[in-house]
C-alpha cells in the first residue's frame, strides 16, 4: 500500500448479544440433547458404582462380619461345644459364611439329630439344635449305658440307666444292626400297660425277642412280626396269673 504502511489485525470475542437469538436456541437444543443422551450413561455408572461399593461392603469387609454364633436348643451338648464343631471364622463376612458347611460339621456331633443354621443380620449366625431323644438304654461293658434313640443311634454314655427308660440287652447295638432294629419294632408298638411294666428288651437274636416286666415276669416274644397284635394280647394277659407269658406264636398264647 502507499506509504508502507501495515495493517494490525485484532480477534475480538463477540459479545452474547452478537449471536442471533436463533442461534442461541439452537445451540442450547443441542446442549439439551447431548444431555439426554448422556443421561442414561451417566446413571447406569452411578447405579454400577453404587452396587459395587455395597458388594463390597456386604463381601469384602468386616463391616457385616460375624461377631456371634447363637446356639439354641442344646441341653445335652453345650452351646460352646456346637460353637466349636461349627468353626464359623470370627469376623468373616456374614455373606461369605457357608450355612450348609456349617450344618455338615455340627451333624457329625452324635446327639445331633437335626440342625437348621440361618444368618441374623447383620453380625449374627444362628444355629438351631435338636438333639436326638433315647428310647432306650443299652448296658455296656464298662458299667456306663449307651443310649440309643428310635433310629436305633448310640449318641450318649452315661454312668447309670435314666429313670423311666427301659434297657436294651443288646450286643451290638446300632443303626444298621438287625437286632437293634427287632428291639425298636417292638418297643414302638408296645401298649401303655406294657411299656409302663417294662423293664428291659432282650434280643440275642432276632428270632429270640423277650419282655422282661416288674416283679419278674417275662413276656416271650420270638420276633418282631405281628407285634401290634402281639401288644394286644400280651396286654390282656397281664391281668392274669403267671410268671411267663408266651406271645411268640400269636394263636397259640400260653401263660405259666
Amino acid at each position: 500500500m502507499a506509504g508502507g504502511g501495515s495493517r494490525n489485525w485484532r480477534l475480538v470475542r463477540a459479545d452474547t448479544d452478537a449471536v442471533p437469538p436463533s442461534a442461541r436456541r439452537f445451540m442450547a437444543r443441542a446442549r439439551q440433547r447431548r444431555l439426554r443422551a448422556a443421561m442414561p450413561w451417566l446413571i447406569g455408572a452411578g447405579a454400577l458404582l453404587a452396587v459395587g461399593g455395597l458388594v463390597w461392603l456386604v463381601y469384602g469387609t468386616a463391616v457385616l462380619g460375624v461377631r456371634e454364633v447363637r446356639v439354641v436348643g442344646a441341653q445335652i451338648l453345650t452351646p460352646e461345644q456346637v460353637r466349636a464343631a461349627a468353626a464359623v471364622e470370627p469376623e468373616l463376612p456374614l455373606a461369605r459364611v457357608d450355612l450348609d458347611e456349617v450344618g455338615a460339621r455340627i451333624r457329625k456331633l452324635p446327639p445331633v439329630d437335626r440342625v437348621l443354621v440361618s444368618r441374623s443380620w447383620p453380625s449374627a449366625v444362628v444355629i438351631e439344635v435338636v438333639e436326638r431323644t433315647a428310647v432306650a438304654a443299652v448296658p455296656a461293658r464298662d458299667g456306663q449305658f449307651v443310649l440309643i434313640d428310635d433310629e436305633g443311634v448310640p449318641f450318649r454314655a452315661v454312668p447309670a440307666a435314666p429313670k423311666g427308660l427301659p434297657l436294651a440287652r443288646l450286643g451290638t447295638p446300632g443303626a444298621g444292626d438287625e437286632n437293634t432294629g427287632s428291639a425298636l419294632t417292638v418297643l414302638a408298638a408296645l401298649s401303655d400297660e406294657l411299656r409302663e411294666q417294662l423293664v428291659a428288651i432282650s434280643v440275642p437274636s432276632p428270632v429270640q425277642i423277650r419282655l422282661e416286666l416288674r416283679n419278674g415276669r417275662v413276656v416271650i416274644w420270638g420276633d418282631d412280626t405281628k407285634s401290634e397284635r402281639k401288644s394286644t394280647v400280651a396286654t390282656v394277659l397281664l391281668k392274669q396269673k403267671g410268671d411267663e407269658i408266651d406271645v411268640s406264636a400269636v394263636k397259640v398264647v400260653t401263660i405259666r
